[in-house]
């Protein structure tokens, strides 16, 4: 499968670095919809990845199929949070100062239609320059990641008609690690963690049923769950001086069941066993998107009546 009209952002290797910018509407329908189309003609798709979510478009009185809030999932801390938000620009860039002139047009484009509600930075962290990035734990991220078509064909929908193909659902997470909790850990209990061992990636046959690995294990799901993972680090340094760091989990999908089905396994919902990863890291927030496919190198918004 090749996904001609999908933004390719969506599809291309990670960038050195990257930009979340989430936004709320805080005009009426026709100040969003003016917003809308300056944003569909500027955006291709690759620098600025855009999403939608579901209150904008109940704002604009059309209903996106596939397209849902983020469920109620109850993790070992109680339920998820759910932080939903009309928009979501993922920028990508190769230096920061591209970054900021990206989210300066940006700016001038969507107001004063949106008002930034969360600005998060990342970047590409343990790349060997080919095809391994790390998380800020040290582990590789995406081992499982399909590749080629098959990243197409996990990550983008088709079969749906005229401005839907070409779309894909978009599920994102901030995770926030526990940097002091996971240094206090063995070897071993790293390794069980995560299902593969720190040192060379080798996944565990004997590691436990909670091990990340075993939790997310893709062709386990009846049906199989694959998704497309676009995961990068973020670090922000706190007003006492301190560094809080996580990561950002980004999942796209031709659905969003792929996505739903992994994140309850790994709260304990389908067997009562939780996530090893829980053991240091968390999601607070929480948000499920609908990216719009492409038509003539422009957004196509025909399926939010534009």
């Amino acid at each position: 499968m090749t996904a001609t009209n999908c933004q390719p952002g969506i599809l291309a290797g990670l960038p050195n670095v990257s930009r979340y910018i989430f936004c709320d509407a805080q005009g009426d329908a026709a100040a969003v919809r003016a917003a809308l189309q300056r944003l569909r003609d500027w955006c291709d798709g690759e620098q600025a990845v855009v999403a939608v979510g579901e209150s904008l478009a109940r704002l604009l009185g059309v209903s996106v199929p596939g397209l849902r809030s983020f469920p109620v999932i109850k993790g070992p801390h109680g339920e998820l949070p759910l932080t939903p938000h009309a928009l979501c620009l993922w920028l990508r860039a190769g230096e920061q100062g591209d970054l900021l002139k990206l989210s300066r047009q940006l700016a001038k484009l969507l107001a004063p239609a949106f008002a930034n509600v969360q600005v998060l930075d990342c970047f590409r962290h343990g790349w060997n320059g080919k095809d391994v990035v790390r998380d800020l734990t040290g582990f590789e991220d995406g081992t499982e990641n399909p590749k080629g078509d098959d990243a197409a064909q996990a990550a983008i929908a088709r079969g749906q008609g005229e401005g839907l193909d070409g779309g894909s659902y978009f599920a994102v997470q901030q995770w926030v690690h526990d940097m002091a909790a996971f240094d206090r850990m063995g070897a071993l209990q790293k390794d069980h963690m995560i299902g593969r061992r720190l040192s060379d990636n080798e996944e565990l046959e004997d590691a436990p049923e909670s091990a990340h690995a075993k939790r997310t294990a893709q062709e386990s799901f009846d049906p199989e769950a694959f998704i497309l993972r676009r995961n990068m680090p973020w670090w922000q340094v706190q007003a006492d001086g301190s560094d809080a760091v996580g990561t950002v989990f980004a999942g796209f999908g031709c659905t969003l069941y792929a996505f739903e089905a992994q994140m309850r396994r790994m709260a304990g919902e389908e067997d009562g066993i939780v996530d090893g990863l829980f053991q240091m890291s968390r999601p607070v927030t929480n948000a499920y998107y609908w990216c719009p496919p492409l038509q003539g190198g422009r957004l196509d918004l025909r399926a939010l009546g534009l």
